[in-house]
């Protein structure tokens, strides 16, 4: 009969499972994300799945747009029994309003190259090329 132990991974093999790189690792060990490892007696860190799945979790977070700082709440409000699933939707619903304006933002910016590229020819001297004359202009509808 055998038992059922937990998988003792490297950096290397944790990296590799996650799809992320070693130093990303350590990074987020120093910065909160991912609890320190217990270490082997040769110092080597020593990690099992729940390290895999966190970073898992932490790449499909960032993927959506949020932020570290963002995904150390998730974290926080994973745990949280009062206001978690609440707290999750919250934050998903902020960060889908800031994708939103994101795009707006990115569909003018294509109006205004669309414009731009529409009304150069292509040739001639470049002290009369339309996209750098407005490129030059001061624009009264940037935004600020």
């Amino acid at each position: 009969m055998t038992t059922q132990t937990t998988p003792h991974l490297g950096i290397g093999a944790v990296a590799k499972r996650a799809g992320v790189g070693v130093d990303t690792i350590r990074y987020y060990e120093r910065e909160g994300l991912l609890p320190a490892p217990q270490r082997r007696l040769s110092g080597y860190r020593d990690y099992d799945e729940t390290a895999v799945e966190r970073l898992r979790f932490i790449r499909r977070a960032k993927t959506l747009g949020f932020t570290l700082d963002e995904i150390r709440e998730l974290f926080a409000l994973s745990v949280d029994r009062e206001r978690g699933v609440r707290g999750v939707k919250q934050r998903a619903e902020t960060r889908l309003a800031e994708v939103e304006r994101r795009i707006r933002e990115l569909q003018d910016v294509r109006r205004g190259l669309k414009q731009l590229i529409g009304a150069c020819p292509g040739h001639g001297k470049l002290d009369a090329c339309p996209i750098l004359r407005a490129l030059g202009e001061e624009n009264t509808h940037e935004h600020a």
